[in-house]
């Protein structure tokens, strides 16, 4: 049987970005820029510390969604459905080709504490398909160390760092990305990444009337002020797709004493721990068979979804 932290089975409600925070109409200056950011990274500060039993699911989800544009930055066609099935449909071991490696990417990011070593980043720029000397990527963690030291915001830093990867190899914007997710976590202290800045790219938050309707880039003019309006809609829509998952985990915790399968409390787990799960699980306790009437009750009783839309090789999630 599943086992949960009290403290975590039944959290009190995430928090929201205030309204007056979110950017409507547009951001007159860069101070204006800055405090709506910071309002909005105190919002999800503390969900970004806490732990609550569906923690795990509500970063995957996340990452799944910046893994999702990153196919766009680098001109391909995948969705977030194409990107569940390249990576929870695989055999176990499997490569999931190289879109399922670009979605493993920021999956790590997710899962691990935000630390920069020429390893981790290493196995990070080959997983999005691009390739770096060691030294090179030496020279970019030291760079991290240095911009810690100047203590500069947190949406600053991550700004900056996007601009030097840039600069460095302008083929390189989705991992200058990747990389402005980890300084931000790292300058705010956050004991692991959240993905947030690559779901904002392509949104009118990088698209202002300045530069006439034309993308911000890295390194570009306005970066900072872009990052900040960014921040405050990624931390928004992280809010709401965590009060939507606080909503499903504590239906399918209340409904799990009433599961029979001997396996159920597995299924719970990794529901609560994944983006999505294959209906058709195998565990030492649950047949491929059980799995099956086990994840159809739990959609009859409305405590998952669906995700595929296909009447066989399905997924369900939170």
């Amino acid at each position: 049987m599943i086992r949960l932290d009290p403290a975590t089975a039944s959290p009190a409600a995430p928090p929201t970005v205030p309204a007056w925070a979110l950017a409507h109409g547009g951001v007159l200056n860069d101070a204006n820029a800055a405090f709506q950011a910071g309002a909005a990274l105190a919002s999800l500060d503390g969900l970004a510390r806490a732990a609550p039993s569906w923690s795990d699911a509500w970063r995957q989800r996340l990452a799944l969604r910046c893994a999702a544009t990153s196919m766009r930055l680098a001109g391909r066609s995948e969705d977030e459905a194409a990107l569940r099935d390249a990576w929870h449909l695989r055999p176990p071991g499997a490569d999931p080709g190289p879109a399922g490696a670009v979605f493993g990417a920021w999956r790590q990011l997710a899962g691990q504490p935000p630390a920069a070593t020429p390893d981790r980043l290493e196995k990070i720029v080959d997983q999005l398909g691009f390739h770096w000397d060691g030294a090179a990527l030496a020279d970019l963690c030291t760079e991290i160390e240095r911009l810690a030291g100047l203590q500069r915001p947190a949406p600053f830093a991550a700004a900056a760092i996007a601009a030097h990867v840039v600069a460095v190899r302008p083929d390189c914007e989705l991992f200058a990305w990747w990389l402005a997710d980890l300084v931000l976590a790292h300058s705010l202290r956050w004991p692991r990444s959240l993905p947030l800045l690559m779901a904002q790219v392509f949104g009118p938050s990088f698209r202002t009337e300045a530069s006439g309707g034309r993308r911000i880039r890295p390194g570009e003019k306005n970066l900072e002020r872009a990052v900040c309006v960014a921040l405050v809609q990624a931390a928004a829509e992280a809010c709401r797709l965590a009060a939507e998952l606080s909503r499903r985990a504590e239906k399918l915790l209340a409904l799990a004493p009433k599961l029979r399968a001997k396996g159920a409390g597995d299924v719970i787990f990794l529901l609560l721990s994944e983006d999505a799960v294959s209906g058709s699980l195998t565990t030492k306790n649950l047949s491929r068979f059980a799995s099956r009437r086990l994840f159809e009750r739990l959609q009859q009783l409305e405590a998952v979804r669906e995700l595929s839309g296909r009447p066989t090789f399905r997924l369900f999630g939170l």
